[in-house]
């Protein structure tokens, strides 16, 4: 026994605590694999993108929710609708009644009075416009006798000059014979009768003349008359139409008045015939907004709440301020829609599941006052089909991851630990590098 218990070397006490070879091999394994797994991370490809919340809405706002107003003042007599209700353009929501049951009898009486005046107006403007029409041709007719009797005036006064020529003329005739026989006879050459003779034809002579005169006088006086009464005539007739004009004129102003004051009145009759208030829109009444019998309502209160049927279901998604320069029309986003089951990796969006495609239509030119901003993402029509109606009604919320440039797993863990933006656009202050005058130097 003893020579063989001094066979075996004594055993030394750190020898006693080593850790043996495997386990030593294992965790130097497990190690390695980490540093792999590691670095292979870091230079694994990752999708930087924005994050974004909010929810479905309509592409255009016509078919988003909307108030259904009431037309005319009342109360609301009858509903023909519940909420969940779906109704389609012009089905009947409501029956509103007024206060005043014979209110529409009282219009319609002062619509009937006010088209009366307007009758009787135009009745008058008729009537003047006649008498206008019979003033002109009156004028007309009293200028032409006037310019007649003018002319007459003017040919008489023609031929009283004539008349007081020829006299002259005959005036200077006798003259020379009543001169000539006085010369004979003083030399008594011829008779006392002949002188007589003479003298008296002299005297007819200067008598023609002053005749002759006074006719052409009277004949003058006469033209100048006759041209003041044509002067009275156009004045007088000329006052009496500007008269009827002005009479006129006021009953046109008169016309086009009641006409304006007609209007309101029909519009109002209008308003209490439409004792019914329809549905714009097709959709589903969300809330009745109303009671019936006891609540007053206001022309254009809100009665009742429609969410219209739409077939463009877009994502309203808000943004922080800070990634709203990232973001522009055109960009890849995908969304996931509460209710409907995903598996979201947000820097492999390759890998997910239950997550849809969308595109950038609209970025707000401003924020919501809280510095958000909103971006409208349309359906990409290169991805598979967003879900039905049944799940993507108005207001589901959705999370939007917006995509944008597919950089190193380890760069963008620098990245959000140093706080930089994830992209500067290439035309930017600053995207490459320091400026001009600093490269120089």
């Amino acid at each position: 026994m003893k020579s063989d218990l001094l066979e075996f070397e004594p055993l030394h006490s750190m020898e006693l605590v080593r850790t043996p070879f495997r386990l030593r091999f294992i965790a130097g394994a497990l190690l390695g694999m980490f540093l792999i797994l590691a670095v292979g991370l870091a230079l694994a490809p990752w999708q930087q993108n924005i994050v974004g919340v909010g929810k479905v809405v309509a592409l255009t706002p016509v078919e988003r929710q909307q108030t259904i107003d009431a037309p005319i003042e009342g109360r609301i007599l009858r509903w023909h609708v519940v909420e969940g209700t779906r109704v389609k353009t012009g089905d009947t929501v409501a029956e509103i009644t007024d206060n005043d049951p014979s209110i529409i009898e009282r219009y319609q009486r002062e619509r009937d009075a006010t088209q009366e005046r307007v009758r009787a107006a135009q009745l008058r403007e008729q009537s003047l416009s006649e008498r206008i029409n019979g003033l002109e041709g009156s004028r007309r007719n009293a200028l032409d006798a006037q310019n007649s009797r003018m002319q007459m005036a003017r040919e008489r006064m023609l031929a009283a000059e004539r008349a007081l020529d020829a006299a002259d003329a005959t005036f200077a005739t006798a003259k020379l014979n009543i001169d000539r026989q006085k010369g004979l006879h003083v030399k008594g050459l011829t008779p006392t009768r002949s002188v007589e003779l003479a003298q008296l034809d002299y005297d007819r002579a200067v008598a023609e003349v002053a005749r002759a005169k006074n006719t052409l006088n009277a004949s003058k006086q006469e033209v100048d008359a006759l041209e003041a009464d044509r002067q009275k005539i156009e004045n007088d007739f000329k006052a009496s139409i500007q008269d009827a004009k002005a009479s006129r004129a006021s009953a046109t102003s008169e016309i086009a008045s009641m006409r304006g004051a007609l209007q309101p009145i029909e519009m109002r009759i209008a308003r209490q015939s439409t004792q019914k208030i329809t549905a714009p829109r097709e959709g589903v009444i969300l809330r009745l907004l109303a009671q019936p019998g006891s609540e007053m309502l206001k022309s254009s209160d809100p009665v009742a709440i429609l969410v219209p049927q739409t077939g463009d279901p877009v994502v309203e998604l808000w943004v922080d301020g800070n990634d709203m320069p990232l973001v522009a029309p055109g960009n890849k986003v995908r969304i996931q829609f509460e209710g409907w089951p995903a598996i979201q990796f947000v820097g492999w969006p390759s890998v997910a599941v239950g997550t849809f495609g969308g595109v950038v239509t609209l970025v707000d030119a401003t924020d919501n006052g809280q510095g958000k901003f909103r971006l409208l993402i349309a359906p990409d029509p290169k991805d598979d089909p967003w879900p039905s109606q049944r799940y993507l009604r108005q207001g589901v919320r959705a999370n939007g991851w917006v995509l944008l440039n597919m950089v190193p797993l380890g760069f963008e863990l620098w990245r959000q630990f140093n706080g930089f933006p994830p992209v500067i656009a290439p035309n930017e202050p600053g995207a490459s590098g320091p400026p001009s005058g600093d490269k120089k130097k």
